[in-house]
């Protein structure tokens, strides 16, 4: 998929989660989809937090994938102002080291859906974000079919490798 400008915007609650988010980019790029990335606080920018989801469809985007620690209500308040896809990111981080935000990001309120994933899950969060992209294009499916068969064959030269182990 070639896209013309971001299809999926990635947010962060923090620059400190940058390390965490950029793997979603960067799973994203393999696949041809552009994204952008933005710092927005659920708590400290209220109102840009709220106005990015409400104007993420009109500006292009088809998904958001949003990750916060601690209390990690971003991905709630995209959902919240969004009718697009939310994917949630559980980030670790304090003395919970992101079971907190785990909680916090899987347990929304009937009619504000976000998808979760696993703790620090950007590489999965992008990946389910393609499969939601490729329903609608089939180029896209083609390259997902094609990281479904190298994973499978990895698993299977893995396998192997162990069984003939000391042979």
């Amino acid at each position: 998929m070639k896209t013309k400008g971001p299809v999926v915007g990635i947010v962060m609650g923090s620059k400190s989660d940058l390390n965490v988010m950029k793997t979603a980019s960067t799973m994203l790029q393999q696949f041809g989809i552009e994204s952008e990335m933005r710092v927005i606080s659920a708590h400290r920018t209220p109102d840009t937090a709220s106005q990015y989801a409400k104007d993420a469809s009109g500006r292009g985007l088809k998904v958001i994938i949003a990750g916060a620690g601690a209390a990690a209500h971003l991905a709630g308040a995209m959902a919240a102002n969004t009718t697009l896809p939310v994917i949630g990111i559980p980030l670790a981080s304090g003395s919970l080291n992101g079971l907190d935000a785990l909680y916090a990001t899987v347990q929304m309120p009937t009619g504000v859906p976000v998808a979760t994933v696993a703790i620090d899950g950007s590489a999965n969060a992008a990946l389910l974000a393609v499969q939601m992209l490729a329903i609608s294009d089939k180029e896209l499916a083609a390259k997902l079919a094609e990281h479904k068969e190298a994973l499978k064959a990895k698993a299977f030269e893995a396998d192997e490798e162990v069984r003939n182990q000391g042979k």
